[in-house]
């Protein structure tokens, strides 16, 4: 048979779009497997628990396995038999939680639990700085674990989601204390957090311009109380005013303007954030020895450090103690008060991490390929790896960032 010479057109056609274009499909990585331990809580003051039922029937029902201590979610209202047809494993042992590859606790592990986690495995936890020394991260890093801070992890969009939803319930939770404390049931003034009619509100100032400060503020605006808003930053304030909606009286730091301000308070609110590790209080004791007699102070900033000189720190057990006739109120863990919605909201954060760690392949992939994630990272593999941790304790702290490049 007599072959036809090539006319060339097939090459041409090849380099052109008459041809049909082929291109490989990405392959989609492998879900990773999850084995993730929730031990009980150790700590007295806290009730709070890192995963709903609900949530461990999801990722349950995306093929990974959860091992919850039995009685961790008794102080949320949640029971083991609820955990267990969700399909967690109910564990009898506190220390058979941490063989677990990912260890998710709502505090910081003690020394002794640090000691019970496998080598190269996966902390995720509060990092509370201003209660860690030197000796925590270099326990953690002896044994070559991932540390991830839930309070550094930030969204796709820059913001701190599980700081967002704690401050919020804090946020809503302060002015019912500070009602609370202002009855006579407490022995306080024995006026109501508010106004009614012909009788002047209640004068309430708020030390900060946050999340804290704005579900504060709300609570206090529904109640008709008279409120004035401190903060250093000026877009801080004006931000607070376009999210409330109504004109509030805000201010900067001004020694005398601040001072007069919480002498003539019926409650004043420390809701103040540390930008860098332990703050310096705002408020003199002069100035609280000067304030009405009866008066209330709720700290929320106690945890870093408190805004106010004569702060110490309280239980939910024993919250308050009087100081030149001041009612103080400063208990580190305001949102354990409620700790079933304080659990659905850190729920509601983690499980989606949980799924997005599988879906990424692994939790190497997940930190190198999520900057929002990685930001979380404090400790890897006996690296520490956040800079304002390092430069506070005088420890080598490594740049992940750097390993990006070495590692693809």
């Amino acid at each position: 048979m007599e072959h036809k010479p090539k006319s060339g057109f097939e090459h041409l056609a090849k380099e052109s779009k008459l041809y049909p274009q082929e291109a490989l499909l990405e392959v989609k990585k492998s879900k990773k497997s999850l084995f993730i331990g929730v031990p009980k809580e150790v700590r007295m003051q806290e009730k709070r628990v890192p995963l709903t039922p609900n949530s461990v029937k999801l990722i349950v029902n995306n093929g990974h396995e959860v091992w919850i201590e039995t009685g961790a979610g008794n102080s949320s209202n949640f029971t083991d038999k609820e955990y267990s047809d969700a399909g967690a494993k109910i564990a009898y042992n506190h220390k058979e939680l941490f063989s677990a590859d990912i260890i998710l606790k709502v505090e910081p592990p003690t020394f002794e639990e640090i000691d019970m986690m496998k080598t190269g495995k996966t902390l995720i936890s509060a990092l509370q700085m201003g209660n860690l020394d030197k000796a925590y991260f270099e326990k953690v890093n002896s044994k070559r674990i991932s540390a991830l801070a839930y309070e550094l992890i930030e969204d796709k969009v820059g913001g701190m989601p599980v700081v967002r939803a704690m401050s919020e319930i804090a946020g809503s939770s302060v002015m019912l204390i500070a009602a609370e404390y202002l009855s006579n049931v407490h022995n306080g003034k024995g006026v109501i957090l508010g106004g009614i009619t012909g009788v002047t509100p209640t004068k309430v100032v708020i030390l900060g311009a946050g999340t804290v400060a704005e579900f504060a503020a709300r609570t206090a605006l529904g109640l008709g109380v008279d409120i004035q808003i401190f903060d250093d930053h000026l877009y801080k304030l004006r931000r607070i005013k376009h999210a409330l909606g109504q004109q509030v009286s805000t201010c900067t730091f001004e020694p005398s303007t601040l001072s007069a301000s919480i002498k003539d308070a019926d409650v004043v609110i420390g809701a103040l954030r540390a930008e860098k590790g332990r703050m310096r209080y705002m408020v003199a004791e002069d100035v609280i020895a000067g304030m009405k007699p009866g008066s209330v102070i709720v700290d929320v900033s106690i945890d870093q450090g408190g805004c106010f000189e004569t702060s110490q720190v309280t239980t939910h057990q024993n919250p308050v103690f009087t100081k030149y006739g001041v009612i103080h109120y400063c208990v580190p863990n305001i949102a354990s008060r409620v700790a079933r919605t304080a659990s659905t909201a850190l729920s509601n954060i983690f499980t989606p991490i949980m799924l997005e760690i599988s879906d990424s392949g692994s939790l190497e992939d997940m930190i190198f390929s999520h900057k929002w994630f990685m930001k979380g990272i404090y400790a890897y593999k006996g690296l520490l790896a956040n800079a304002t941790i390092g430069q506070k304790t005088g420890l080598k702290y490594r740049d992940l960032n750097l390993l990006i490049a070495a590692r693809f």
